[in-house]
């Protein structure tokens, strides 16, 4: 089987298994975007996936989406591209360039450079606030006792297109309690939109809410080196 076979038939098991998620907790499928997440896979297999239907990825470095991404939006532009993983402040002027959502906004001095950057360029881009779940040191992310406030801030005093929160659960334990906790953030800020689930716990992050999951390796197979 070719990869742009293998690549067909795991992005319909993908949204098959999405479908069954969504029913399972009475929630509408299509009211849940799958990101294909294509770091470390070349342009090649992006393309494949684009050939079968699928529109909206994610990427975790700025550079390497710069390389493969320019030619393939211009080839299709309802393509719109995520960036998952952290961002500095040196690389946003790039991101904002490239990016369609930033879905790691994590810290006020972040955020601050987004705003400038977004109204310098002309681009507002949907944004996303990433959560520290657990509080794992060796995580970015807003702790969860200080969402309520960047949440307000990223609002009134930068102005941003917030759209929602993402996370990325611990791993080795349940995620369904973090996902809930991150969930409960959300709604009561009024944010409609969370990006919660890998490949490995997709499911549990549907039924926790996730209106955005971020699905790799069940996709494209094992990373590749970078």
């Amino acid at each position: 089987m070719s990869d742009v076979e293998t690549i067909r038939e795991n992005l319909a098991g993908v949204r098959r298994r999405i479908r069954a998620a969504a029913l399972a907790a009475a929630r509408d499928p299509d009211a849940i975007t799958l990101v294909a997440v294509s770091k470390t896979h070349p342009s090649e297999a992006v393309a494949a996936a684009l050939a079968a239907g699928q529109r909206v990825f994610g990427e975790n470095r700025v550079q390497e989406a710069k390389a493969k991404y320019p030619a393939l939006k211009a080839e299709y532009p309802d393509l719109r591209l995520h960036l998952i993983g952290p961002l500095q402040t040196n690389k946003v002027k790039e991101a904002v360039g490239l990016f369609d959502a930033i879905e790691t906004v994590d810290r006020p001095k972040l955020a601050e450079a987004l705003a400038k950057e977004m109204a310098r360029q002309g681009r507002r881009l949907a944004c996303f606030i990433e959560v520290n779940a657990a509080e794992e040191p060796q995580k970015a992310g807003i702790a969860p006792t200080a969402a309520d406030g960047f949440i307000a801030e990223c609002r009134t005093r930068w102005n941003l297109d917030l759209r929602g929160l993402m996370c990325i659960p611990p791993e080795g334990q349940d995620p369904t309690p973090y996902f809930k906790h991150v969930a409960d953030i959300a709604r009561r800020n009024g944010l409609g939109e969370l990006s919660m689930g890998m490949s490995a716990d997709f499911e549990a992050a549907i039924a926790c809410g996730a209106t955005h999951v971020r699905v790799g390796t069940a996709i494209f197979g094992h990373r590749r080196n970078p």
